[in-house]
């Protein structure tokens, strides 16, 4: 056999694996093994009765993880949801606006008049991507404000996640959709009612309009949108029902920051403040992290140290991937849906 025929013998091999066999059959040392070792422990974890919660962190939902994670969700993989304001709005914004972002491939050449060109153009970039204002922001806060006049005058309060489900669940921007519906992942929560926890929420594009509107008058009451104590009262409530010996809750964390760092101390205030000590620790952990471990960073602290907070147990399974987790997430999405 020649080279040529032997290229093309390993390139037909190569193709006809399946995702998961290529990423086992190469992906042995280092990062690339931690990846494999996290994405066992997720599916041993479900398989033993589990559930899972996912947390996503940075921008997550305009590098368009929904293409993985909504599958994730059809398939039961995923229990319950923690996520910044931004990855709860962005996904919509990709929803409804998909043909109308911009990649910027070479934005790390960009000048300050270019950006300034974005900005006169209403196009708010994320690295790579903008997203355009017009198309996406504004169209949603339209639906979107009429939910908050709509419950406002009924004395009615909601959850943020819960105003989102409204919109997608009425067909109200069905004939926006720009991408294939099963590529977003929270059209798929709001199917499946799945609790999601957003902690800081007014730190988003929507949670500034809501402020807007509040102050303008649009919306009388500030509380017709709940906050984020309430997220995690709502949290404990959860937590205290589902998370059992023969069932514990794991924790799946993409990045850092509050997605995390807020729901992974409700167990220590069930203990600690609420003296409920029958509630197990967290059942099992994985971060995606590119944090480099410093002084004081959270994000970047190993898991252990989570011991000393009473969030995770001796015994407890432990992963950490340092890598980038928009290539990392979808590859052990791809290993638990055994593609």
């Amino acid at each position: 056999m020649g080279k040529k025929e032997v290229i093309l013998s390993l390139i037909e091999t190569s193709t006809s694996m399946k995702i998961t066999e290529f990423l086992k059959h190469n992906y042995r040392h280092f990062n690339a093994a931690a990846l494999i070792d996290a994405a066992e422990g997720y599916k041993t974890h479900l398989n033993e009765g589990g559930k899972m919660m996912v947390t996503l962190a940075g921008a997550m939902s305009t590098a368009e993880l929904g293409i993985s994670l909504a599958e994730m969700i059809r398939q039961d993989k995923v229990q319950i949801i923690s996520c910044t304001g931004a990855n709860l709005e962005e996904d919509v914004f990709n929803l409804v606006a998909h043909d109308y972002y911009e990649r910027v491939p070479n934005y790390r050449e960009l000048s300050p008049e270019q950006e300034q060109a974005l900005l006169e153009r209403h196009m708010n970039r994320v690295t790579d991507t903008c997203i355009p204002e017009m198309e996406a922001m504004r169209r949603i806060e339209d639906v979107i404000l009429a939910e908050w006049v709509k419950a406002d005058q009924a004395g009615e309060r909601y959850f943020p996640h819960e105003f989102f489900y409204k919109i997608l669940l009425s067909g109200k921007l069905n004939d926006s959709f720009q991408i294939d519906p099963k590529n977003s992942w929270l059209l798929e929560a709001a199917k499946k009612n799945l609790p999601i926890i957003v902690p800081g929420w007014e730190d988003s594009t929507l949670g500034n309009m809501y402020a807007g509107h509040v102050i303008s008058g649009d919306v009388a009451k500030v509380h017709t949108v709940k906050s984020g104590i309430e997220y995690m009262m709502f949290l404990a409530e959860w937590y205290t029902s589902h998370a059992t010996e023969e069932s514990k809750v794991g924790f799946f964390q993409i990045g850092g920051g509050i997605a995390g760092d807020f729901p992974i101390c409700v167990v220590p205030m069930l203990h600690q403040d609420l003296q409920r000590t029958n509630v197990p620790l967290w059942g099992y952990f994985c971060q995606i992290s590119d944090s480099t471990t410093s002084y004081g960073s959270y994000s970047g602290a190993v898991p252990n140290e989570k011991i000393t907070w009473g969030k995770l147990g001796k015994a407890t399974p432990k992963y950490i991937i340092e890598s980038d987790a928009t290539i990392v997430a979808p590859l052990v999405f791809a290993i638990i849906l055994d593609q």
